[in-house]
C-alpha cells in the first residue's frame, strides 16, 4: 500500500529540510497552506462561500491504511546525525500508540483534484498526479488572471501538512466532479535500507502497475472518507504543539479575516462557526484573543484589523518600482489610543502575508490593511512572497536586476505609507504657534575670569630679591585625573536653575525670586487611565525641595527629536479639574502654571480629569517651581 521508490545507494541519510521551516510556523502555518489551497480550487462559476471543515480528535492506529508498512520502514531507519537520531527515536516511539492524534482538512464548493484515473501519466488538465507525485511545483491554470490571483507559487507548501505529523504522514481523499471518490498520501523519512534494498527518502500511498503509480479508489471508511465534491487532508500522529482548538480558530481569524469579512470564505472548526458575523463575536472574546484594549495589544493585531477594515473608507496608496506604479487600497485607522503601528499586507484571496512594520513608526498611532486593486498588483505580491507566505522579501529571486527592482518596490512601500503616517500626525498635532519665552531668564555662570582661575594656578619666579619676582600662569593640562574630576563635577550639576521673577502674593511686602527646576524622569509617576491621570512626584531625594511646603508645577511638551515646548500644552484645555490629593482641594491654574500644590511628606500627588482634546500618548517634562 506505501510505495518507496528503489535506489542503488543511500547518499543523503538526512530529513528534508523544509519540513524544518514548517514545523517552526506551527498550526499557523498548517490552516494558512490548507486554507489557501481551498480558495484556490473555489468553483469559479459558484458564488457561494468557500467552507472548510476542520476537524480534530483520536483515531485508532489500527484505521489508518498501511499503517504496518509504515511501522517496519520507520524501524529500519538509522539515523548518522544527532538531529536524525533524536526524529528516529521519536518516530519510533510514536509507533507504538495505539491512539492517534489527527486534524484533518475538508473543503465544500472548490473543484476537488482532476485526472486521478490517470495516475502518473498526467494528461492536460490533470491536477491529481501533479500534487499527489510531484514535489516542488504545483498545478498552473491556464488563465492567466486565475493563476495570479491564487495563493500558491512555490510548489513546497503541501510539506506543511508532513511537518504537522510526528511521523511526516499525511493523507488526501478527493471526490471529483463526477463523484469518484480516491486516497493518496505521503510520508517523508530518509534514505534506507529494508530487507537489503534501499529505497528514497519519500514515500507514497499508492498502488503501482508496471513501475507507474495510481491512487487507490476511496473504500476507507472513519475519518479518511470524503463524499462530496473537493478535497480533504488528514494528518495523523499530529504533533503536541499543533494541538488546541482554540489555536487553530485564531489562527484561522488571523490569516483569512478579509476573505470572510468579504464572504469567500466559511470555515467550521469542530462544529463552530466562523463567518462575516461570527468573526467578530471571537475577536472579542479574551478566550482567544486577550489583549482587547488597543493600548495593550502590541502581540496580535486582528482586533484592531478588523475595526480598521470595517469602519474606515479605503483610499487609493500608489507604490512604486523601477519600473511602473502599483495600486493599492487601504484601510487605515488612527486612535491615540493605538501604541503599535502594523499594516496588514493582505493578497486578493483575502490571506495576509505579513504584519507591516513601517520604519520610523512602529510606536506610532496607527492600524491599516492594505490590499492589491487588482490581478496584476497581485501576482507581483505572489512574486515577492516566502515560500511559506509569511513575509515579503527579495532573498528568493535569483535574477539581479528583477531583485533591484524588487527591493525598490520594498523599500518604498515604507516610504510612501510612512509619508501618510507622517502627514496625519502633522494635521492631529499642529502647532499652536511661537513660544513665549519672555519671562523666563536662563541663569548661566559664564564669567571668564571665574572659569580661567579654576583651570590654572600661578607660579612666581624671582631673580635677586623678591621684589624683581614675576608672576607666571601655569595652566592645567587635561590628564586623566583632571579630565576624571571634572567629570565627576558635571554629573553632579545635573539641575539647570531657572529663574523668574514673580509678582508678590497678597500678604508680601515685595517681588521675589522663585526658582524653578525640572523634574528628574526617575522621580516622576505617571498613570493614564479612562479621562483620569495620576501624577506623584518624589521629593525626598531632592535637596531643593527640603523644607518646602508648597509648589507650582508647569509643564512642557517633548517631541520625538526631545526638543522641549513650554508653551505649547495648555493645561486648562486638557484638564477639566485638577486635585491635589495632599489636602483634597482643587488646584487653580493661572498663566498655565498650577498654583499653590502642597508637598506632603516630600511628595506631590495630583489626580487630574482629562477633556476630549487631551492627547494620552505626549511627553512630558514637569517644571518645579518654588
Amino acid at each position: 500500500m506505501w510505495s518507496f521508490r528503489k535506489i542503488t545507494s543511500i547518499e543523503e541519510p538526512i530529513f528534508n529540510n523544509t519540513l524544518e521551516k514548517f514545523y517552526k510556523l506551527g498550526i499557523e502555518g498548517l490552516v494558512r497552506e490548507n486554507i489557501q489551497n481551498s480558495l484556490d480550487g473555489k468553483l469559479s462559476d459558484s458564488k457561494m462561500p468557500v467552507e472548510v471543515i476542520i476537524k480534530t480528535g483520536v483515531v485508532k492506529d489500527s484505521d489508518i491504511p498501511g499503517i504496518e508498512e509504515v511501522r517496519e520502514h520507520i524501524a529500519s531507519l538509522k539515523g548518522e546525525n544527532a538531529y536524525t537520531i533524536e526524529t528516529i527515536d521519536l518516530m519510533k516511539k510514536e509507533m507504538s500508540k495505539h491512539e492517534v492524534p489527527y486534524i484533518s482538512f475538508e473543503d465544500r464548493n472548490t473543484k476537488g483534484l482532476v485526472g486521478a484515473e490517470h495516475g502518473e501519466n498526467v494528461q492536460k488538465g490533470d491536477t491529481w498526479g501533479v500534487y499527489a507525485y510531484k514535489r516542488g511545483v504545483h498545478f498552473i491554470e491556464e488563465d492567466n488572471e486565475t493563476e495570479n490571483m491564487r495563493g500558491g507559487s512555490h510548489g513546497v507548501g503541501k510539506i506543511a501538512c508532513n511537518a504537522a505529523s510526528d511521523i511526516y504522514m499525511m493523507f488526501f481523499a478527493n471526490c471529483d466532479e463526477t463523484g469518484k471518490q480516491h486516497i493518496g498520501g505521503t510520508i517523508q523519512l530518509i534514505e534506507h535500507t529494508l530487507n537489503d534494498t534501499n529505497y528514497r527518502a519519500s514515500g507514497c500511498f499508492t498502488r503501482e502497475k508496471d513501475e507507474v503509480y495510481y491512487p487507490y479508489e476511496n473504500n476507507f471508511g472513519s475519518i479518511f472518507e470524503k463524499k462530496t465534491r473537493g478535497l480533504k487532508i488528514i494528518i495523523p500522529y499530529l504533533r503536541k504543539q499543533y494541538r488546541g482548538e482554540e489555536k487553530v480558530i485564531r489562527a484561522v481569524c488571523d490569516n483569512f479575516f478579509v476573505a470572510i469579512l468579504e464572504k469567500k470564505l466559511v470555515v467550521q472548526i469542530n462544529g463552530k462557526y466562523i463567518n462575516e458575523e461570527s468573526i467578530f463575536n471571537i475577536v472579542n472574546d479574551v478566550t482567544y484573543y486577550p489583549e482587547q484594549n488597543p493600548t495593550e495589544i502590541k502581540q496580535n493585531f486582528t482586533p484592531l484589523y478588523i475595526d480598521s477594515y470595517i469602519n474606515n473608507e479605503p483610499f487609493n496608496v500608489e507604490i512604486e518600482d523601477l519600473k511602473r506604479k502599483y495600486n493599492f487600497k487601504m484601510f487605515l485607522q488612527y486612535s491615540e489610543n493605538i501604541k503599535k503601528a502594523r499594516v496588514a499586507i493582505v493578497r486578493g484571496i483575502g490571506m495576509k502575508i505579513e504584519d507591516k512594520k513601517v520604519k520610523r513608526f512602529v510606536n506610532s498611532p496607527f492600524n491599516a490593511v492594505l490590499i492589491p486593486t487588482n490581478s496584476e498588483e497581485d501576482y507581483f505580491l505572489k512574486s515577492l512572497e516566502n515560500e511559506s507566505h509569511t513575509n515579503l522579501t527579495c532573498d528568493h529571486i535569483k535574477d539581479p536586476q528583477i531583485q533591484k527592482n524588487a527591493k525598490r518596490f520594498l523599500n518604498n512601500i515604507d516610504k510612501e505609507i510612512g509619508t501618510i503616517f507622517n502627514n496625519i500626525l502633522k494635521a492631529e498635532n499642529p502647532s499652536d504657534g511661537k513660544i513665549d519665552t519672555s519671562e523666563v531668564i536662563y541663569s548661566t555662570e559664564r564669567s571668564f575670569r571665574k572659569d580661567l582661575s579654576k583651570e590654572t594656578s600661578t607660579v612666581q619666579l624671582t631673580k635677586g630679591n623678591k621684589a624683581g619676582g614675576k608672576n607666571l600662569v601655569k595652566l592645567k593640562t587635561n590628564s586623566k585625573k583632571n579630565k576624571k574630576n571634572k567629570e565627576e563635577k558635571e554629573k553632579k550639576k545635573k539641575i539647570r536653575e531657572i529663574i523668574r521673577r514673580v509678582r508678590k502674593k497678597d500678604g508680601e511686602d515685595t517681588e521675589k525670586e522663585r526658582v524653578r527646576y525640572p523634574m528628574h524622569p526617575e522621580d516622576v509617576k505617571r498613570i493614564v487611565l479612562n479621562n483620569r491621570e495620576c501624577l506623584l512626584f518624589n521629593f525626598n531625594n531632592i535637596t531643593q525641595y527640603k523644607n518646602e511646603k508648597i509648589c507650582d508645577i508647569s509643564m512642557g511638551v517633548i517631541d520625538g527629536t526631545g526638543k522641549t515646548y513650554e508653551t505649547e500644552f495648555d493645561i486648562t484645555k486638557n484638564y477639566s479639574e485638577i486635585v491635589d490629593k495632599g489636602n483634597d482641594k482643587k488646584c487653580q491654574v493661572d498663566k498655565n502654571i498650577i498654583k499653590d500644590v502642597s508637598i506632603t511628606d516630600g511628595q506631590v500627588n495630583l489626580e487630574m480629569r482629562t477633556t476630549g482634546e487631551f492627547n494620552d500618548s505626549l511627553k512630558f517634562i514637569y517644571y518645579v517651581e518654588v
